[in-house]
């Protein structure tokens, strides 16, 4: 996305009074060109987001850049992509680091959701470690309305929604009402999941972003 798009949002957010952090990813850019990833950060970072998002991909490089990102000076939360499984030496480096938070997604939206990417332990596990280490944690990659109580399960802090809340293709215009039943959805979830619980989460930790 343009930053001139990403700047046009967060203004047009903070103008209909919404006090709710903002996040923006980097797009895409190969592990191996760490200049380049830099260089995104700061251009995005500079549109007036609360949160930059960065994937990290299961690479040699990897550790590389999370260094040099935690040592940027800007919010930053690594999103690991899951296609290829998840490194959990690259996960318990970022939980070292002092990021704002830590997510899981995934790159190939057309091979299933994240439920389908990874066994459902590998993302009970990333989940935990995040929470052992006292980091917020996302969970985001072709999620449907219907896995609304698997996504509850999960307990995280925040999840991440595009498909399922545009119209047709993933590219194509939010939908207000798929927006809206998402939101139902999750509510139920999470009631059922209070309900079973002691210590329930509150549904307004779960976020719905589709700034993706």
């Amino acid at each position: 996305m343009p930053a001139g798009t990403i700047r046009d949002i967060v203004a047009a957010l903070r103008d209909r009074g919404s006090a709710l952090p903002v996040s923006a990813t980097i797009g895409d850019v190969p592990m191996h060109e760490l200049d380049g990833i830099l260089a995104r950060v700061a251009t995005v970072g500079d549109c007036s987001v609360d949160i930059v998002k960065v994937g990290i991909e299961r690479t040699p490089a990897a550790g590389a850049v999370l260094r040099a990102l935690a040592a940027c000076g800007r919010p930053l939360v690594p999103v690991f992509i899951a296609d290829r499984g998840l490194d959990e030496r690259a996960v318990a480096l970022a939980l070292s680091l002092g990021f704002a938070g830590v997510m899981v997604d995934t790159a190939d939206k057309r091979a299933g959701s994240l439920f389908e990417a990874l066994p459902l332990e590998s993302i009970e596990r990333f989940v935990a470690m995040a929470r052992e280490a006292g980091v917020m944690v996302g969970v985001a990659g072709a999620l449907r309305r219907e896995q609304a109580a698997r996504i509850a399960r999960l307990r995280p802090d925040f999840a991440g929604f595009r498909s399922a809340v545009c119209a047709g293709e993933r590219s194509g215009a939010l939908d207000g009402q798929r927006l809206r039943e998402l939101v139902a959805a999750m509510r139920v979830a999470e009631a059922t999941q209070a309900s079973s619980r002691t210590s329930p989460i509150s549904i307004d930790r779960m976020r719905a972003n589709s700034a993706r």
